[in-house]
């Protein structure tokens, strides 16, 4: 192996210099790289909220779509989130060899899974959209999006995937640069399929796919590459068999969130359907738009302080650990306070920026006020979960995401429009699930993790 310029290796020795500094040096090209991220997501929604015919139902069939994105998502999130940490904590055993073990046995996971998921999700997609909430009119527009879409699996998955590696090697920079080339490639190709070529929303789906093809090409070039402290090598490209066992155990974390993203999801679109039509499938997609970019910097923040946290708790330093945990916790707290208040005072200019349709920009401002409403408390959720996934506390952080998702959020969404809140009963179920599974996740982890930290300092 070649040998490591210093400064990269002072760079990747998170148990050096203040916790704070080294938590915000990954967190900010993180925030960075994942604000850049939504445009995979965001610009296909804001040019197709903006098209001069039928933008309602364009955007609505691309907000069908979401559950589909949150299951390649959660499979993503099954290898990586299980296996960055164990990394993270390898390196910081020194354990070179084990590392680069892990580090090929996620990317062999992400390339099988991802051809199965693509060739499941053709063979049933027409089922699946009418499942999620299509309506006639909504699936053309959702399948014409869908069919070009699921194309890029294999690229979204070893992309996302493996940008963690990245990170936890130290290089949150070029990690950023994974997202800033394929979405400055999206932001350009979407306007041209889009208008110019005159493909609507299939060309928003052909602009998307060739972005994460991009991303794709450039997280493989570097991990393959010199530069790369610990590289992938052909020979680690295989499933090391008793890895498994804790990359997926670590893992279901991060899966169960995302999958109950899905069923969360899909919940609400097929209330909406029945009780307020396509127009309110609608305003969840607008919502959901608006909720990827709000929690982006928490997301930023929890994300960057993970292998920093590991890190100290493969090398023992538990002070450092309570540290960091503080002070992501403190970060989180204010921005999801500020980002609270802007929610409440100022919606429709979060609405404007998707649609100019003023009936859909009516009810989405309403229905902002009542989604958002307990927004500050999920910082307690993402931080308790961060610090349970980052230590390997796997049983907690499923505990807490499936209650707040599938024990609070679920029910609610389907009991609440059925005993006369209607519509409001689907949007008022998020901030009731985000003030007791928050705050119960938090508390929670005070009492066991940070109780034992101080325990072993």
């Amino acid at each position: 192996m070649e040998e490591t310029p210093l400064n990269q290796q002072n760079t990747a020795d998170f148990s050096q210099g203040s916790v704070g500094s080294r938590i915000m040096a990954q967190a900010i090209p993180l925030t960075l790289a994942e604000i850049v991220q939504l445009l995979y997501n965001i610009v296909d929604r804001v040019f197709l909220g903006h098209l001069p015919d039928g933008n309602t139902l364009a955007l609505t069939g691309v907000g069908l779509i979401f559950p589909i994105v949150s299951i390649v998502a959660a499979f993503t999130s099954l290898y990586s989130s299980g296996g960055a940490p164990i990394f993270a904590m390898a390196r910081g055993r020194k354990d070179e060899p084990r590392a680069l073990q892990i580090q090929g046995t996620v990317y062999s996971l992400l390339l099988v899974s991802s051809l199965a998921l693509m060739a499941l999700c053709y063979a049933v997609k027409r089922p699946l959209l009418f499942l999620f909430g299509a309506s006639e009119d909504s699936f053309v527009y959702a399948d014409a999006y869908l069919k070009v879409y699921l194309l890029g699996t294999p690229f979204t998955m070893l992309a996302t995937g493996l940008n963690p590696f990245i990170n936890a090697q130290g290089r949150p920079k070029v990690g950023m640069m994974t997202t800033v080339l394929g979405a400055a490639m999206n932001l350009v190709l979407d306007p041209l399929f889009i208008y110019v070529f005159h493909m609507g929303v299939t060309g928003a789906a052909v602009a998307t796919v060739i972005s994460q093809a991009v991303s794709c090409i450039w997280v493989l070039r570097f991990l393959s590459g010199p530069k790369a402290i610990l590289p992938l090598q052909i020979r680690q490209v295989h499933v090391c068999t008793d890895l498994l066992k804790d990359i997926l155990s670590l893992g279901v974390v991060g899966f169960i969130m995302k999958f109950t993203n899905s069923l969360v999801q899909v919940a609400c679109n097929k209330m909406l359907s029945i009780y307020g039509g396509d127009l309110y499938v609608g305003v969840m997609t607008v919502i959901n738009s608006i909720r990827e970019v709000f929690t982006l910097p928490v997301s930023g923040v929890t994300e960057g302080a993970r292998p920093v946290l590991s890190y100290n708790y493969g090398a023992r330093q538990m002070k450092r650990v309570r540290d960091g945990i503080w002070f992501m916790s403190a970060v989180g707290m204010l921005y999801t306070f500020c980002a609270w208040l802007f929610s409440m005072f100022q919606p429709r200019i979060l609405c404007e920026l998707f649609t100019p349709d003023e009936a859909l920009v009516e009810a989405s401002v309403k229905m902002i006020r009542v989604y958002f409403a307990g927004f500050f408390f999920q910082s307690f959720q993402f931080c308790g979960q961060s610090v349970f996934q980052s230590l390997g506390w796997a049983k907690h952080a499923i505990t807490f995401s499936l209650l707040r998702k599938v024990v609070i959020v679920v029910p609610l969404t389907l009991l609440l429009p059925m005993m006369g809140f209607g519509t409001m009963g689907v949007f008022l179920a998020e901030p009731v699930s985000n003030i007791v599974g928050g705050l119960a996740c938090y508390i929670t982890m005070l009492c066991t993790v940070y109780r034992k930290l101080g325990q072993e300092a």
